[in-house]
């Protein structure tokens, strides 16, 4: 769809753990759009803060015109955006960068801190037998999403909740079966993922973190190193806002 700046009305907006706040838009044409592991880009009402701030879909509902996301106070822009309330507009644009590709195999979905939010929109549209396996540094959030939606298992840094660890201790303990693994969280993280699944010859779906700028790929600002040459740059570099967030963890080249 044409990447444009549009006023839509918050539908809802509540801190659903610390510094963690999930909102609702109402953005029909954007919600007819949307495929699971793509972005909304959100601009600040301060004019000082010229950039938008990314943040990736949680839930999609075509049917009401509604985009969800969750976010993390990360900075003033984010500070603000919590501020709003039900009934007020913000400004946005998309969605932006390529989803996930779903497969009609057995998935495992692994999603680490505010990298969890977008695997909820896609464990709705994967059809096939799906396990969650979610990492969390302590407080938990959005599980009882999760728990409909599939067998969902948990880690935390602290130990307060599920397995004391990582996601990969987590996997370890539990073997989920699987044939396909889909991922976003911090890039070490990801780094442990695209081993795992190399170790066992699976497909593996990542979809990379980082700051932005433009949110569309003009500025080059948030790139990542590849082992391929860029069609775009003719470099060993992709652009992570419009050629991803999400690649094939064997595209990515992990520092």
């Amino acid at each position: 769809m044409k990447e444009s700046k549009r006023a839509v009305r918050i539908v809802s907006h509540k801190e659903i753990a610390g510094d963690i706040y999930d909102m609702t838009i109402a953005c029909p044409q954007a919600a007819k759009a949307a495929r699971p592991g793509q972005f909304m880009c959100l601009y600040c009402r301060d004019g000082s803060r010229l950039l938008p701030r990314p943040i990736s879909i949680c839930d999609i509902d075509a049917e009401r015109g509604e985009i969800r996301m969750v976010y993390r106070i990360a900075g003033a822009g984010t500070k603000e955006f919590a501020t709003l309330q039900e009934g007020d507009e913000i400004m946005v644009m998309g969605p932006l960068g390529n989803g996930f590709s779903i497969r009609d195999k057995k998935a495992l979905l692994i999603g680490g801190g505010i990298g969890i939010p977008p695997m909820l929109a896609l464990s709705k549209k994967i059809e096939v037998p799906k396990t969650m396996v979610l990492g969390f540094r302590d407080e938990t959030f959005l599980l009882s999403d999760f728990e409909k939606e599939g067998d969902t298992y948990i880690a935390t840094e602290t130990g307060s909740a599920g397995y004391k660890g990582t996601v990969l201790d987590a996997i370890n303990a539990e073997k989920p079966e699987a044939d396909v693994i889909y991922a976003c969280g911090p890039l070490p993280m990801l780094k442990a993922v695209a081993e795992y699944a190399a170790a066992h010859d699976m497909e593996c779906q990542i979809s990379l973190e980082e700051r932005m700028a433009c949110g569309i790929g003009a500025c080059l600002g948030c790139i990542c190193r590849t082992k391929e040459k860029n069609h775009h740059t003719h470099v060993h570099n992709a652009r992570i806002c419009k050629d991803g967030p999400v690649f094939d963890s064997k595209e990515v080249e992990f520092e």
